[in-house]
């Protein structure tokens, strides 16, 4: 199964960056992408590297809304799993969400960040409500995928959840910048995850200067054992592509060995889990 990462720079112009990311997306799909994963808050600014003024619904959108009767349509059109990260705004609250779309269009649900951060340039308490949809997995046409949005992938029990709903790939929408942490140690975390948990896990993340921020990229797959299969370059808008045996995730030392020897006393507690 082939993957495609969209390491994509936004602007101001909202037009402008859903169009690109389509016509990116479209070149995925011809290149034989059977998954399409964009980064946190794909198609607009980053609004928390700010404070907010004024009012946040006014920023945000509804799931189903615009932009995901766009990707829906393409997604049926192509035969494609896509999976978005959107401001989602829904009654009294905001969230920042993830739509995940099947090969047929179908919009399976959304995954809402559950950790919401507060520090210089990433503002989230302003903008997100926590979210209420715990750790879904989805039954897609290309398997069983998992989302942890950006900060969300620091929490052990959360990225552990997703493992023992037996995702065997977990998606990561991110806002990274430029030496924001030491060198490598956001690889080593997924690489941790991946290993402890027995899935493959894709980071797509941000890239490009902004009013505040300038992100990364340096988007990056890894496999059940924790290794790095690929990495996007820094500093430049790419599609990094990664051809996933999912064969691997039964094979992984988490599914052959950890999980059948946990001790319950020690295990993490558990995340709500609403199960797509």
């Amino acid at each position: 199964m082939k993957i495609a990462l969209i390491q994509q720079q936004v602007s101001s112009d909202l037009d402008s960056n859903l169009e690109r990311g389509l016509a990116a997306a479209q070149v995925a799909a011809g290149r034989g992408a059977q998954l399409i994963v964009f980064p946190e808050l794909s198609f607009t600014p980053f609004y928390p590297q700010e404070r907010l003024e004024g009012s946040r619904f006014d920023l945000a959108e509804t799931i189903p809304g615009p932009t995901t009767e766009v990707f829906t349509e393409f997604a049926a059109r192509h035969g494609v799993v896509v999976v978005l990260n959107l401001y989602e705004r829904s009654g009294d609250f905001t969230y920042d969400s993830s739509p995940v779309i099947d090969a047929d269009g179908t919009l399976l649900g959304m995954t809402r960040m559950v950790h919401i951060t507060q520090y210089k340039g990433f503002y989230e308490q302003d903008y997100y409500d926590p979210g209420d949809t715990g750790a879904p997995v989805y039954v897609t046409a290309v398997g069983r995928i998992g989302v942890a949005i950006c900060y969300d992938r620091h929490y052990p029990a959360y990225m552990s959840a997703l493992g023992k709903a037996r995702a065997d790939i977990v998606v990561i929408p991110q806002a990274g910048t430029r030496d924001e942490w030491p060198e490598g140690v956001f690889e080593a975390e997924v690489q941790a995850s991946a290993f402890q948990n027995g899935y493959f896990a894709a980071l797509a993340n941000r890239v490009g200067e902004e009013k505040a921020l300038t992100f990364a990229g340096e988007s990056f797959v890894v496999d059940p054992r924790g290794q790095v299969l690929c990495q996007a370059p820094a500093g430049r808008e790419t599609i990094l592509y990664a051809d996933l045996d999912l064969a691997d995730v039964s094979r992984s030392p988490a599914r052959t060995l950890f999980f059948q020897h946990t001790r319950a006393e020690f295990s993490s507690r558990d995340i709500p889990d609403n199960k797509r």
